[in-house]
């Protein structure tokens, strides 16, 4: 079915020698997670933009994994497949009218019932953004498949790892709803509409665990876990956790830009895991063979055992956090730089800067610290946003900022 199962098999042997120091909670974890990551983030998926037939086609393989490992369907009509239409504005000011175009997607849903009265909803998007022609990506070239695979192919292996890992019922307190949502990508669609439209009692659901490029974990081995304030059980269950080599970095709120944030909206406690920002975010380059797969292993038994720490805890309680997301500033120009939501040490680092944009047109580079925009302190990504919103297009500021333990300044303008 797929031209690139002869480079799926061969890789799926050279990492049979790969072992992992931790406990594994499925036979062949490296292969597998491989085996499916390969497959999702292939040239045949098209980049799996939601409404294409990439999208279908990559719905269809996580349909037969989830029916192989034995998971009962629960979404429309006892099948695995949730639909759901959307029309999408022309832009995002728009009022909605007749003559925008409609699409078309589909969340594909597993579950595991373990005849308890509460649901952990585990989820990733499977889409992604398709040629890069329907907005959303970053890349500056000709149109070129965007595969995709960090982002987030990585998030889906981890949810098939899951429902395989789950099935064993070492675990068995909560019951187990699978979601691969679709239409991510273009605003939380497809996890907005299963929250509106939920196959289970959605009163019944504890909490919901959401994995968006988990592929990347670095040297550091640093895994940032968001909404850990939104259940007082969240971080003591976390820092019961010793053994795995994961390195934890924890934010309260559980707001984002993922489909945590549709089930966050409605009550639900989240959690959120993210391994980091990178240059390929949202290019084609973001492709398979840049991902970290024994780091990958790594991150998802991290779950795993958090789920299982979880387990015996009963009901999370909602709590509602501050919310302190890039997303609620309000700003009117921007450097063009990516930063790296894993580091801890004064500053913000950054983790990439893009092409045409003010940064890249200073010299700014990937590693640089800034600690000061103009005469205001930048301590962290926080502080960087809110001294943002103070400057306008066309000024001119002064840059301070650390590489290689000096410290520099240089003169950028705002487009």
């Amino acid at each position: 079915m797929f031209t690139r199962l002869w480079l799926i098999t061969i890789i799926a042997v050279l990492v049979a020698g790969c072992s992992s120091p931790y406990k594994t909670a499925i036979k062949y974890p490296v292969q597998n997670m491989t085996v499916d990551l390969l497959t999702l983030s292939s040239d045949e998926m098209e980049g799996r933009e939601t409404g294409k037939a990439g999208e279908k086609l990559a719905a269809e393989y996580i349909e037969n994994r989830f029916s192989s490992l034995g998971l009962r369907p629960k979404g429309d009509n006892n099948t695995f497949f949730q639909t759901f239409k959307k029309k999408l504005k022309a832009h995002p000011h728009a009022e909605i009218s007749e003559s925008d175009p409609e699409i078309s997607g589909r969340n594909v849903i597993g579950y595991i019932d373990n005849k308890k009265p509460y649901t952990v909803v585990i989820g990733a998007h499977y889409d992604h953004l398709g040629y890069g022609e329907g907005g959303g990506s970053l890349h500056a070239g000709e149109k070129a498949i965007h595969n995709g695979a960090d982002d987030n192919a990585s998030g889906v292996t981890g949810l098939i790892y899951l429902a395989e890992a789950l099935q064993k019922k070492e675990y068995a307190n909560n019951n187990y709803l699978f979601i691969a949502f679709s239409g991510e990508e273009k605003g939380l669609l497809g996890s907005n509409f299963f929250i509106n439209n939920p196959t289970v009692d959605k009163n019944s659901i504890n909490y919901m665990i959401n994995m968006d490029m988990i592929g990347r974990l670095g040297k550091e081995n640093i895994l940032l876990i968001g909404g850990v304030g939104t259940s007082v059980l969240f971080e003591s269950s976390i820092n019961e956790i010793k053994t795995t080599g994961i390195k934890v970095k924890t934010e309260n709120s559980g707001a984002g830009s993922s489909d945590h944030m549709s089930f966050y909206n409605s009550g639900i406690p989240v959690l959120s895991f993210f391994t980091g920002q990178h240059e390929d975010y949202h290019k084609p380059s973001d492709d398979a063979h840049l991902i970290n797969y024994s780091g990958m292993q790594s991150v998802v038994e991290y779950i795993y055992f958090l789920i299982g720490k979880l387990d015996k805890k009963g009901k999370q309680i909602f709590v509602k956090t501050q919310d302190n997301t890039p997303s609620t500033r309000t700003f009117s120009v921007t450097l063009g730089v990516m930063p790296d939501y894993l580091y801890d040490g004064k500053g913000m680092r950054l983790d990439g800067v893009r092409d045409g944009k003010p940064a890249s047109a200073a010299g700014l580079q990937k590693g640089d610290i800034i600690i000061k925009l103009d005469d205001i302190p930048v301590d962290d990504i926080q502080m960087y946003m809110k001294a943002l919103a103070n400057f306008k297009q066309g000024q001119t500021i002064k840059v301070s900022f650390i590489r290689d333990h000096q410290t520099n300044e240089v003169k950028v303008t705002f487009l």
